[in-house]
């Protein structure tokens, strides 16, 4: 099992932070290379075509490898996940009314897409709230399975809810999609990195993920994956290195009407990013190293020390294997005065976040035990009588 890895990170000490679902903290290694790049182009003659290309090609393959991708040209650069969805969003047409089908509460970008392109064909968007039960994650996933039909031309979630850690069940939601002809877009960010993630298993359409989260990599870049359905489809863009033989810089105005291969058309504009690509490729190697297997374990060793005071105190957490081990979202009841807890948080310095009706927690490898302890210790402080929550 890997051991407490804060070594590599640098936060400072009296800090406790549990928020790795709003932004990760950055390796120190990436650090390191990302101030020696950005100081690069003050000496663009030491900038050679290679280096348009070869990084790249580097940070494809470990994404690739890290979700068990057989083809390294399946993988796109993208800069948000609002981007890596309008390529998906670009290539799908509906009849009037068919329908999309999304869950209740996904972050805002897994829905203006989707309900802009429900209304540009007259289609409808449908959403599966969560139930309101003591058997909640089951009752949702079957909620979501049964939405789906031969009106569903794609169905869009994450692996959990960014809110909650809500885990879904992606093997079953990929049967009923393909069933039905309807294509399934996975939303990472909240989890690949953290979070095993097998796209031969799972068989996507698409998966996008944001790096800044459980990738450990700077803002402003991304990951995709793009299935064979998107092989022939159209990029939102039109760039000159996502098409054939861009390498050949001197023949750049013999105009090529054929794109790269596979997700190569989808890349970004401008990817070959000499300051963040390197930074991106140190967090994959370091992920890689760690294995999201191991940090799944590590946190649910992290979780072992206090669910029993918790739960103890009332609080609302999902089991293990219905959520994950690195976003867990705690429900509160009346009898925790909100106010309190969010000043308790402050003065502790201990971060996490409010997330709808719950408080996200989402640790990873630089936390240990000691601060899960402080943290059961705001709740213990906050446990009254009062109903109260402002911030």
């Amino acid at each position: 099992m890997l051991t407490c890895q804060k070594s590599l990170f640098d936060l400072e000490e009296g800090h406790t932070y549990l928020n790795c679902a709003y932004m990760s903290p950055q390796l120190k290694r990436a650090t390191e290379i990302g101030l020696k790049e950005i100081s690069r182009k003050s000496r663009p003659y030491e900038i050679f075509v290679d280096d348009f290309f070869r990084p790249v090609t580097q940070i494809k393959s470990k994404f690739a490898q890290l979700i068990n991708a057989k083809e390294k040209d399946r993988i796109a650069l993208i800069p948000s996940v609002s981007y890596g969805l309008a390529n998906v969003a670009n290539n799908v047409h509906l009849k009037k009314g068919d329908n999309i089908v999304i869950l209740g509460e996904q972050f805002p970008s897994n829905y203006y897409c989707w309900k802009e392109l429900a209304d540009r064909y007259e289609g409808e968007l449908v959403i599966v709230d969560a139930p309101d039960s003591s058997n909640r994650v089951e009752e949702w996933n079957n909620k979501i399975l049964e939405s789906i039909n031969e009106k569903t031309k794609l169905v869009a979630l994450g692996q959990v809810h960014w809110a909650d850690g809500t885990l879904f069940d992606l093997k079953s939601i990929r049967e009923k999609t393909r069933a039905f002809g309807a294509l399934l877009v996975i939303d990472g960010t909240q989890s690949v990195g953290a979070l095993p993630f097998d796209v031969q298993e799972i068989q996507v359409d698409a998966l996008i993920c944001a790096a800044y989260k459980w990738l450990l990599g700077p803002y402003s870049l991304g990951m995709a994956y793009y299935g064979p359905y998107f092989d022939t489809g159209k990029p939102i863009e039109e760039n000159w290195i996502n098409r054939k033989d861009s390498e050949d810089f001197k023949n750049l105005v013999q105009y090529q009407d054929e794109y790269r291969s596979m997700a190569g058309k989808y890349s970004v504009g401008e990817q070959s990013n000499f300051m963040l690509i390197p930074m991106m490729d140190a967090a994959l190697q370091q992920l890689l190293e760690w294995n999201p297997n191991n940090i799944q374990e590590y946190c649910g060793q992290l979780w072992s020390h206090i669910l029993p005071g918790l739960e103890e105190l009332g609080c609302q957490i999902e089991k293990p294997g219905k959520r994950g081990e690195h976003l867990v979202g705690i429900g509160l009841d009346d009898s925790f005065d909100r106010k309190k807890l969010g000043e308790t948080f402050k003065e502790e310095k201990v971060y996490v976040s409010l997330r709808g009706n719950s408080i996200r927690v989402s640790p990873h490898l630089f936390n240990e035990k000691e601060e899960m302890n402080l943290l059961l210790s705001c709740f213990q402080k906050s446990k009254m009588l009062s109903s109260s929550w402002s911030t």
